[in-house]
């Protein structure tokens, strides 16, 4: 004998009532959780408008870099990667809505394929030995890092010696992160990445727009972008970034070490890397003697 049901689809059977409750608990959850936004996509999105918002560049008249200015960290590539920046490496996690929206520290950074201007990948030059803004910055002089202020919360570029608890993530060398300590983690050097002209350029006025060695004051370890390890953000696919020195045959630092320190061009389309050749940044006269700071 077939089975045939002997209730209407109008019975409730079963703990209904308990059921009609988590129901319409849920859906009021669901509901103040969107009005606060606190829906993943809401957080998702709230992300990426605000990381991915456009930064001006500094553009400096005399070709020199100085305290204060606005910069990317670009490097252009290798064998195994493609031109890559500086950029603050963000979830959904590490949003905080109090006091203020934005980025909480400590926050991770990684060489992102995204090349323009923008939260994510701007960098101000921060004096650490009370030389004052707008002052030029010199080979060898200790300088600071530091995002911009607003959602990107004012957060230092940072590393630290390698340890077994504390190391990068996938390779394992030295990390490198964002924190809120301005402390003698944060403070770098720019120097020449030529080892035979490195001599003749210390003391001297950095030019703007040049491959240059960036190194940590503390472990004297230079800035490094991975190709081989791939990070992938929420809008964005990036390299580990690390504080680790690469040298070839001859004891100079291979091109995972090499950096420009982009400004904008003078049309304001953007920076002066993208728009030019980077072997016109690699042509730069050296710096006259004794100029004036």
């Amino acid at each position: 004998m077939a089975y045939s049901s002997t209730y209407s689809k109008k019975v409730k059977l079963g703990n209904w009532f308990q059921e009609n409750l988590f129901e319409e608990d849920g859906k009021n959850d669901y509901l103040e959780k969107k009005r606060r936004g606190e829906l993943v996509t809401q957080k998702v999105d709230f992300l990426k408008t605000n990381i991915l918002r456009p930064v001006n560049l500094t553009m400096t008249n005399d070709g020199r870099l100085h305290f204060g200015d606005v910069v990317m960290l670009v490097n252009m590539g290798g064998e195994k990667r493609e031109c890559s920046a500086v950029s603050i490496r963000a979830d959904i996690n590490s949003l905080k809505r109090i006091p203020l929206a934005g980025i909480k520290a400590p926050c991770g950074v990684s060489a992102g394929s995204c090349i323009q201007a923008c939260v994510a990948t701007a960098f101000i030059i921060t004096s650490v030995d009370g030389s004052p803004e707008g002052s030029t910055l010199h080979f060898e002089q200790s300088f600071a890092l530091k995002t911009t202020s607003g959602f990107a919360g004012g957060l230092y570029l940072t590393s630290d010696m390698q340890s077994f608890q504390k190391c990068a993530m996938k390779s394992r060398l030295q990390e490198v992160n964002l924190d809120d300590s301005g402390s003698f983690m944060s403070w770098w050097k720019v120097v020449h990445f030529d080892p035979q002209e490195r001599l003749e350029y210390e003391g001297q006025p950095v030019p703007v727009n040049m491959t240059v060695l960036i190194k940590h004051c503390k472990t004297n370890q230079a800035l490094a972008v991975l190709g081989d390890h791939v990070l992938w953000t929420t809008y964005d696919k990036g390299y580990e970034l690390t504080a680790h020195t690469f040298l070839d045959s001859h004891k100079a630092e291979q091109d995972n070490n090499h950096w420009i320190l982009c400004t904008s061009d003078s049309a304001g389309k953007g920076p002066v890397t993208l728009s030019h050749p980077p072997s016109a940044a690699n042509n730069e006269e050296p710096p006259p003697a004794n100029p004036d700071v």
